[in-house]
C-alpha cells in the first residue's frame, strides 16, 4: 500500500500527470487519487503551478484562434473581391452584349499604350493583333 501511494505523488508532483491519467495507470478511483494527493504539503504550490500553465496555454490558444480567424477573413475578403472582379468580366465579355473599344481597352490595358500627342490609345505591335481588334482608340 505504502508503494502505490509513493507512486501516486511521484506521478502527480514530478511527472505532472492528470488525475484521471493517474487512477487509470494504478487502477484505482480518482477520489482515491485526489485523497491522496491533497494530503502532501506540496498540493497548493502543485495547483498554483498548474493553474498558471493552463492560463499560459489558454493565451497561446487565444492567439492562434485569432490568427487563424483573421487568415480566413482575409482570405474570405479576397474571394469576394476576386469573384465581383470576375462577374463584372463575364458581364463586360458577355457575348449578349456589345463590348465598346473603351472597355475592351481597360480590360486588356497591358496591350494599349497611350499616346499623348494624338490623345489617343495605341495597340502594341508587337503583340500582333487580329482584325477585329482596334489598332487605335481615342480618348474620353
Amino acid at each position: 500500500m505504502e508503494n502505490s501511494i509513493e507512486i501516486i505523488i511521484s506521478l502527480f508532483y514530478i511527472e505532472h500527470l492528470k488525475v484521471k491519467d493517474i487512477a487509470e495507470k494504478v487502477n484505482s478511483s480518482s477520489a482515491y487519487i485526489t485523497k491522496i494527493i491533497k494530503k502532501d504539503d506540496r498540493y497548493n504550490e502543485e495547483k498554483a503551478f498548474r493553474q498558471k500553465l493552463s492560463k499560459e496555454k489558454r493565451k497561446i490558444e487565444q492567439n492562434k484562434f485569432a490568427k487563424t480567424k483573421r487568415e480566413n477573413k482575409k482570405i474570405e475578403d479576397n474571394y469576394t473581391a476576386m469573384q465581383a472582379e470576375h462577374n463584372q468580366a463575364v458581364q463586360e465579355l458577355s457575348k449578349h452584349s456589345h463590348l465598346s473599344d473603351e472597355s475592351y481597352r481597360k480590360w486588356n490595358y497591358s496591350a494599349y499604350k497611350y499616346n499623348p500627342s494624338k490623345h489617343r490609345y495605341e495597340f502594341d505591335s508587337k503583340l500582333g493583333r487580329s482584325y477585329d481588334v482596334p489598332k487605335y482608340i481615342k480618348e474620353r
